[in-house]
């Protein structure tokens, strides 16, 4: 587990998350996050840019860019946020389920 204290960021993914969710109920019209919520090409939207920050992590990786590497990896995890959040799922679905795994 990791101590909080020590790790100012520890809480990230769930201050994010709740943005997420926050932007999904209020659909702020100057909100990139609530444009894939809705966007006139629904969950394709964002499986659109799954697909595409998965591949630019890949290269990232390919060519040995932690920088990049860091930044997209950022990119895919907050898109598969919003599509959790798109399939009312939750951090608790994907901890419970890394859980299992480990």
């Amino acid at each position: 587990m990791t101590d909080d204290a020590a790790d100012p960021g520890a809480d990230v993914l769930d201050e994010l998350f709740a943005v997420i969710e926050e932007r999904k109920e209020t659909l702020p019209e100057d909100s990139y996050t609530a444009s894939l919520f809705d966007h006139e090409k629904g969950d394709n939207a964002v499986l659109e840019k799954l697909g595409e920050e998965s591949t630019e992590i890949v290269l990232a990786a390919k060519d040995d860019d932690r920088e990049e590497l860091a930044h997209e990896s950022a990119d895919f995890v907050y898109h598969l946020l919003v599509l959790l959040a798109m399939k009312d799922m939750d951090l608790a679905d994907l901890r419970a389920e890394l859980a299992e795994r480990r």
